[in-house]
């Protein structure tokens, strides 16, 4: 197998996954309730895979992100939470201002 048909194979293995879990995350949806353990369990899971995953990509980045230096990608992390609780958890502003502060940054 060439490295194009695994790239494909798992390409298509990973989109079976995430559909499939979402699939079956919106049939059984109106039988959970939203105050359950059960419920809680898998919200505490989504959002420490969510934690990892932008540890990782802050910490052990890939592409043109790995061109900045640490230093500078944990500026942006630290401003973008403290704007983030500044403007009572918008999302629009942390996201825009970090494109702009690491260009920035990156540039002098």
């Amino acid at each position: 197998m060439e490295i194009s048909d695994i790239m494909i194979l798992a390409i298509i293995v990973t989109s079976l996954a995430t559909f499939l879990s979402r699939f079956l995350g919106a049939i059984t949806s109106e039988k959970v309730s939203v105050k359950s353990k059960i419920f809680q369990w898998f919200n505490c899971v989504a959002y420490s895979t969510l934690a990892a995953l932008i540890g990782r990509m802050i910490i052990f980045p890939a592409g043109v992100l790995s061109d900045s230096d640490l230093i500078f990608r944990l500026i942006v992390l630290a401003s973008c939470i403290l704007v983030f609780i500044i403007f009572k958890r918008n999302l629009v502003m942390p996201t825009i201002l970090s494109a702009f502060l690491l260009a920035f940054l990156n540039n002098i």
